[in-house]
């Protein structure tokens, strides 16, 4: 890019950072005041220079030697898949009873994005399985603290659609979709499909009358442990500066339960930021989306309506073949499938796994479109940037992740969607209709690592001008003023959002 056009396009490009920050100016003093005006090293000192299919895979670029190591040993057991239980390689049995996926990577390959299956594909006598997508299940009344829901009596708190052998799988997803028809104000017409979700073939018989489903959709897992570093003072200071601005984006944090912590914290992570720390996540997927135990998570998540779930073997223990195997009813906290250390290793990959670059950020249709992101107020939800404070749990991290500048594009705050995103089912302080502000960095390269770009919490949008038409309560206005926009400025939006 020549000189003249960016020193004519670099002005617009901060002017719509003040703009949509203006309501943080009362904070401490961010990334945008830096020598990265325009956030290309979306991760400070940790940002990787990568596109491509292996873009999402790098350790932080700053890691020291040893910390590689420990990155490799945890990406083992990340990407590899486990089985039942009892096996000769007892370090990677344990699978089961129920599970949706045998590994971390079958829902986050490449560390990327999960898609749904094409939603005809799950329907038809020989239907197709949903592995990255899954559904929580709950039912109305009191919650349980640890859980922030009720679990259905019969089925748990998730759908599993897999099951060892001598196991029922608990059942099937079938999706169908609806079409959703709507023009823009220069008479462009666009159709949009929204899925509905129903769950057949039940392994245990029905479900409770009241059931509610929620669909989520396995997120990129790149810069984890940025965001767990974020100071807490942060994201509270963003429901305040909202709080106190006009109009209706009002963002609240979710508060939930943290085994590692031992106490409630800010939630961060998940759909609806039902989860507060890389490691919480990382045990809690190892338990419910592959049947892994460990020692915080060691319960089997088998109900006792499932006789032959708890009469399954359980793979924890020091044992040799046959000898010592337990039924998973006698599953404890002392006999995990996976043990401390190596799960260590896996929260420490995923904590460490880097956000790669942005591209062409000084583009001058790039800069347009930054300044029509603000315009729009997209920006006050999707936080440019923060800097990073300590990391929660350090012998499950990396200190290099600390004082670092980024630039995830979120507030990780909940958000009322409006009707047409509302899954209906409360989660924590979540209500049925609030999800948490995704991160964007990443976004363009979806396509590179995951070859798609199914976007939203249940991957119902394709791409990213559908997914903001799915925009709805908080978010109505800016919607609104994306549908005024031209096909010129529409383009430019996108294209702003695919390079970060």
């Amino acid at each position: 890019m020549s000189a003249h056009l960016l020193a004519a396009h670099l002005p617009l490009a901060l002017t719509a950072l003040a703009f949509g920050a203006a309501a943080f100016s009362s904070l401490a003093p961010r990334a945008e005041t830096a020598p990265d005006p325009l956030g290309e090293a979306t991760g400070g000192k940790t940002t990787v220079w990568a596109d491509g299919k292996n873009a999402f895979s790098f350790p932080s670029a700053n890691l020291e030697d040893a910390e590689r190591t420990r990155f490799v040993i945890g990406n083992s057991f990340f990407k590899r898949n486990w089985v039942e239980a009892p096996a000769s390689t007892s370090a990677r049995d344990g699978l089961g009873p129920h599970f949706i996926a045998r590994s971390c990577a079958g829902c986050h390959t490449l560390d990327g994005r999960g898609e749904p299956p094409e939603w005809k594909r799950t329907l038809g006598p020989e239907p197709e399985g949903t592995v990255a997508l899954l559904m929580r299940l709950s039912v109305p009344g009191e919650p349980d603290p640890h859980l922030g829901v009720r679990p259905e009596p019969v089925y748990g708190d998730q759908f599993n659609n897999a099951a060892i052998q001598g196991v029922k799988p608990e059942g099937h997803v079938e999706i169908r979709s609806q079409p959703l028809q709507g023009r823009f104000a220069d008479g462009t017409v666009y159709t949009l499909h929204k899925p509905e979700y129903r769950l057949t073939k039940l392994g245990y018989g029905p479900m409770a009358e009241n059931v509610m489903i929620s669909p989520r959709i396995a997120p990129q897992v790149i810069g984890l442990g940025l965001l767990e570093a974020i100071p807490e003072s942060e994201i509270l200071a963003n429901a305040r500066a909202q709080a106190a601005l006009p109009g209706p984006i009002k963002g609240q944090p979710n508060r939930v339960w943290d085994a590692f912590a031992g106490k409630e914290v800010i939630g961060r992570f998940g759909w609806k930021a039902n989860v507060g720390t890389v490691a919480h996540q990382s045990a809690g997927a190892f338990l419910g989306d592959m049947g892994i135990t460990s020692s915080l998570f060691w319960r089997e998540t088998c109900t006792s309506a499932q006789k032959d779930c708890l009469e399954a073997p359980h793979g924890g223990g020091t044992r040799k073949g046959r000898d010592g195997v337990v039924p998973a009813a006698q599953a404890s906290a002392d006999r995990p499938e996976i043990d401390d250390k190596t799960l260590g290793d896996v929260i420490f990959y995923t904590a460490t796994l880097a956000p790669p670059a942005r591209r062409t950020p000084s583009d001058p249709q790039v800069l347009r479109g930054q300044a029509l992101f603000a315009q729009a107020q997209c920006a006050v939800c999707h936080r440019p940037s923060y800097t990073t404070g300590k990391v929660p749990f350090p012998r499950l991290s990396s200190d290099k992740l600390s004082g670092q500048p980024i630039w995830p594009y979120t507030d990780l705050l909940l958000h009322d969607m409006g009707p047409d995103l509302a899954d209906g089912r409360p989660d924590f302080l979540a209500s049925g209709s609030q999800w948490k502000t995704p991160p964007l960095w990443g976004i363009g390269l979806f396509k590179a690592v995951n070859g798609h770009q199914r976007l939203l919490h249940d991957g119902r949008a394709d791409g990213v001008m559908e997914a903001i038409l799915w925009h709805g309560g908080e978010a109505a206005p800016s919607r609104e003023h994306v549908l005024k926009m031209d096909k010129t400025d529409r383009q430019a939006l996108v294209r702003f959002v695919e390079s970060l």
